[in-house]
This record gives structure tokens, sequence and C-alpha cells, in this order.
């Protein structure tokens, strides 16, 4: 076995050779690779000298072609290449191979390689956790969808971000455009915390939420705590004060993070915070009513940030 290679690409009756720019050489099959990629169809029908007067570098009886990958992403892009049976397709969860397999799959026309990174790069796995990331790959591979797909999951993120390692592959201009789209939808969504229409419209009536505005007894004294903000006075009306302290947390947190994420993160915070309060008739009801009203939310959200578009050129 050559050092450094691991199976399939140590195969005794291989007909090629290629070898990375850190000096690993496969022992590849020229059929798997012309099937998969015209560039290698191309390379391995030019007609050789039969004279032997060819400079071609010989070895173990194989000709020996350098490439400028190194042997990290040689040994993915062509475990691509080859069937299932032989070599199962690498995992790109880690978004610092996907640049160099991506560009690696254009130079050599393996069009199945460039959607598969595609793939990698709009995974909600990934996503939720590295959505800058994900933006400066894609933005520098010209991937629009991606590039607007990441841009939209790092809305659940602070508008002004930590430094990223992939800063360097987007430019001033770039990272400008992110960050005046994300104002744009922090903007949008402000409306929703100053005309609750979409709460009445979809409530009916105050009795429709009857838990936000919950009595203990008969005597119109309220249970817990009345709110006493009127910005969050749905129907004119002080509703409990533990929901007053939500809208009043979701009302700054949208400000710097306009998701839906943000919205529903915060309703099970709530949830845990009156459970712990102790008030019986809140207790029961807090977790039923405000996942429900934390959905909606979030869907008003998501629905006012949706038309907003991130301003690039493709």
């Amino acid at each position: 076995m050559t050092l450094g290679i691991t199976p399939p690409f140590d195969h005794a009756k291989a007909d090629v050779i290629l070898r990375s720019a850190d000096g690993v050489e496969f022992r590849v099959f020229t059929l798997f690779l012309s099937l998969a990629s015209p560039f290698f169809e191309t390379l391995f029908g030019l007609p050789q000298a039969s004279d032997g007067t060819s400079d071609q570098e010989m070895k173990d009886g194989l000709a020996v072609i350098a490439v400028s990958e190194d042997s990290k992403t040689l040994d993915l892009f062509l475990r691509f290449c080859y069937p299932s049976t032989l070599a199962e397709d690498p995992s790109l969860d880690n978004l610092t191979e996907v640049l160099s397999v991506l560009a690696a799959a254009r130079k050599y026309s393996l069009d199945l390689i460039e959607r598969k990174v595609c793939q990698a790069l709009t995974n909600p796995k990934v996503l939720e956790t590295e959505p800058l990331r994900c933006f400066a790959i894609a933005r520098n591979a010209r991937l629009k969808h991606e590039t607007i797909t990441a841009a939209r999951h790092n809305l659940r993120q602070p508008l002004i971000p930590l430094l990223f390692a992939e800063i360097d592959l987007i430019t001033a201009s770039d990272f400008l455009a992110l960050l005046t789209y994300h104002k744009k939808c922090a903007t949008a969504v402000r409306a929703l915390m100053k005309d609750f229409k979409w709460m009445t419209d979809h409530y009916g009536s105050l009795g429709g939420c009857g838990w936000l505005f919950n009595r203990a007894n008969n005597y119109n004294h309220y249970c817990c705590a009345q709110g006493t903000d009127a910005r969050f006075f749905p129907w004119n009306t002080p509703p409990l004060a533990w929901w007053t302290t939500y809208m009043q947390e979701v009302d700054e947190l949208l400000q710097d993070s306009p998701s839906g994420d943000t919205v529903r993160t915060a309703a099970d915070r709530t949830i845990q915070k009156v459970r712990s309060a102790g008030c019986g008739a809140c207790q029961g009801r807090v977790k039923e009513a405000m996942t429900e009203f934390g959905n909606l939310l979030a869907l008003k959200v998501e629905e006012t940030v949706a038309p907003i578009e991130l301003e690039m050129d493709f």
C-alpha cells in the first residue's frame, strides 16, 4: 500500500496514478474517472506516443499525472467518482473542506460533486450553527440559492457577528450587503410590535385568548401581576405581567435577531419561568397557550422578512 493511501486508491490493477500536490499517489481506474468527468474522459482519451519518446512520467508501468489539489481534497472528490460499492460518498460536514472540493469539482467538470457541495451548504444542521461560514463560502463560489439561504439563517444570529475564519472569502461590499439585509429585516418586524392586528384577527376577541387575561376569581383580580406597559395592551386591555415581560424581551431581541426562532426560544424561556413562579392557574395553561402564541408570532415574523431581498449581484 502506498504511504498515506487508503482503499480503494491502492488497487494493484489500477491503470493510472494521480499524484497530489503534497506528493501522495493515488492508483485509480481511468474508467471510473472518465464516466464521472468529461475532463478526465478527454484527458485519458488523448493519444500517447508509441515510440517511447514521450516525456510522460511512468511508475510501475503506469502513467503518473500530477494535479494541483492536496491529498485530502483529492481523496474526497475521487470517492465521489467511484461506485458506491467501492467507496462511499464522503461527508462534507466539515466546512473547511467544502471550498477546495467545490473548486476541484468545477475544475474537473464534476457536476455531481458540485451538487453535493450545494447540499452540504444548505444542510439544516450546519446552517443552524454556522450560517455565516456557509454564507461566505457560498458567496465566494457565486452560489445564489445557497448564499440567500445562509443569509436567511443568519437572521437568527446577532447583527454584528464575531470574527469567523472564512471572512476573508468575501469582500467588504458582500459583508455590507449582508448587514444591510439583516437590518432591513429587523426594521420590518418592528411593525409587528406596534400593531397587534395579526393577533386580534387570529384570536377573534379578548375571550379567544382568555389565558392572557386570566383571573383567579370573580372579583376581577388577576391571578398574577397585571402588566403596565401600554405598548402591549391587546384590545386596549392590560394582560398578565409575565406576557408583557415576554413581549418586551422579544421586541428587543428581534432588533438584533429578526427570526421566528428568536420568538420561539423566548417563548420556551417564558414557559419555564411561569411554571416555576407557582401560579396554579397559569402553570396549567402556559405551555399550550404560549406554544401557540409563539408559533403564531414566529410565523408572522417569517412572513414579514420573506419578501425582503438580499441586494447582491450574482
